[in-house]
């Protein structure tokens, strides 16, 4: 796993958050979301969390397939730009939160999604562990996120804490979070920053992770 950069993207995110949904379709494809969701298995009446939840992009999907959603951001800005958009849908609640302390009850959601949002984390595997906590039995935890990288420009210009990760360590904390099922492979498509300074950009494969929530790990390891 690449080295952890000292830095708080919050402001960052505050700063792009009404010109996010342009930003972000230079950064990350359509494909991200559909292998995410087709790993999910859906059901419509479902709930589920979007943790690091952006302007709404796993949001908007999740709720054209009929599921509850409940959105989570850290970043006040990028929640007041999903409510302008969405409105008073019914179907949304807003959190402002970090991925690392989730407002929401153990056992409490069918499915978690973290799309690109793992690199900013301060402890990864804190907050796959928080992710798994508040997942029912059987419910899916999904994360898409960078490969491991060696863009330093990324922790300097979109604040990134972490250059991607090595799949093997997203493995082993889905295991010790106490998913199984689980397994990590290519999405298909990658992500592509600008860098501002060098007007040239980059390529980075995107991973998608998934477990299922067995047992709780008291159980599993009794």
């Amino acid at each position: 796993m690449s080295k952890r950069g000292e830095v708080d993207s919050t402001e960052y995110f505050n700063g792009v958050a009404s010109r996010w949904d342009e930003l972000r379709t230079s950064f990350f494809p359509d494909t991200v979301r559909e292998k995410a969701f087709s790993l999910a298995q859906l059901r419509p009446g479902g709930v589920a969390a979007d943790i690091g939840a952006g302007t709404g992009f796993m949001t908007e999907g999740l709720l054209r397939l009929g599921l509850k959603v409940i959105a989570i951001d850290r970043s006040a800005a990028m929640i007041e730009q999903m409510r302008s958009k969405f409105g008073n849908d019914p179907g949304i609640e807003y959190r402002q939160a970090d991925a690392e302390s989730l407002p929401l009850e153990n056992a409490s959601v069918d499915c978690v999604f973290a799309n690109m949002y793992l690199h900013h984390a301060e402890n990864p595997s804190r907050a796959i562990a928080e992710a798994a906590r508040v997942l029912r039995q059987g419910g899916k935890l999904i994360v898409t996120d960078m490969d491991e990288h060696g863009f330093e420009f990324l922790r300097i210009e979109h604040k990134d804490r972490w250059l991607g990760f090595k799949r093997q360590d997203i493995r082993a904390w889905f295991e010790d979070a106490g998913l199984t099922d689980v397994g990590v492979d290519c999405v298909g498509a990658d992500c592509c920053p600008d860098s501002a300074p060098a007007r040239d950009s980059v390529r980075v494969s995107i991973f998608v992770a998934s477990g299922v929530k067995r047992n709780s790990p008291e159980r599993r390891e009794a």
